[in-house]
């Protein structure tokens, strides 16, 4: 399985965690103190070959970055039938990483392989366009490097700004998304190395560190433009945590595994997502 996104729904308490192995989506309920996910969808299905990035948005639609396959899946989570596979240009370096909705509808995707963040605009009433190059990097203040680049994204409570972390710098940028113009956040001299999933709370931003297996609150300017770096904090639960979800005031973890992965151990079963409460 080898979990890795997380999209919450505060109307149901329901939750929905992707395997990158195979693409299953798992469905589990945040008020239950312990017990086991169900399958929601099932592996494979409609192509779906892995499940990265998750996020639910207001009119209960299920968008899910697709990893290295390039593609992007829309589901509803009502009645578990696909609304749409989007497809962006075939390439040999590309991994669809992570997603956010901003207040418009509009779905962002990162990509970490390839400079471009990319946008499938959506109507209320459940038409989704064609997935978009919306933003070319080059020649922005996000240079792309070896390794994973962009990978987590939220949008600010207004729609006016993306904030997203690229791991393998630590950068963190702001993207108008009015202007499109690129923005590095100024985090006074700070590194966010390794950072994968991303929650804003307002203010606050918190980014989980992976590798490191910590989350760090970075409280951001009025306008985004800078942010301070405070202590980050774990739990005994974490198991190479990858993103979190909120609700009320404890916060989802999905603990993804990958260090057992990438060293050839087998996985400590069952995969788990720990409850924590915001510090």
């Amino acid at each position: 399985m080898y979990p890795e996104g997380i999209a919450y729904v505060p109307r149901t308490g329901d939750f929905f965690v992707g395997s990158t192995t195979d693409g299953t989506i798992f469905r589990g309920n945040a008020g239950l103190d312990e017990g086991d996910a169900e399958v929601f969808l099932e592996p494979g299905s409609d192509g779906r070959e892995t499940a990265v990035g998750l996020k639910v948005d207001e009119e209960g639609r299920l968008f899910i970055a697709g990893g290295d396959t390039g593609r992007i899946f829309i589901y509803d989570v009502e009645t578990r039938e696909l609304i749409r596979t989007l497809d962006t240009p075939s390439s040999e370096m590309t991994f669809i990483n992570d997603v956010t909705v901003a207040p418009d509808g509009s779905a962002y995707f990162t990509d970490s392989m390839r400079p471009t963040l990319f946008r499938a605009p959506t109507a209320p009433e459940g038409n989704v366009s064609e997935a978009e190059e919306w933003l070319d990097l080059e020649g922005t203040p996000i240079e792309y490097e070896e390794g994973f680049n962009l990978n987590g994204i939220a949008a600010t409570g207004d729609g006016r700004y993306l904030i997203t972390v690229q791991s393998n710098t630590g950068s963190l940028y702001r993207i108008d998304t009015e202007t499109r113009e690129v923005t590095q956040v100024d985090l006074g001299g700070e590194a966010l190395t390794g950072g994968d999933g991303i929650l804003l709370d307002g203010q606050t931003l918190y980014v989980v560190r992976d590798r490191d297996g910590v989350i760090v609150p970075v409280e951001l300017s009025e306008d985004f433009a800078s942010g301070e770096v405070g202590e980050g904090f774990a739990d005994p639960s974490f198991a190479r945590p990858t993103t979190i979800a909120r609700y009320g005031n404890r916060l989802l973890v999905v603990n993804s595994q990958f260090d057992r992965r990438e060293s050839g151990e087998s996985p400590e079963l069952p995969f788990t997502v720990s409850g924590i409460e915001v510090p």
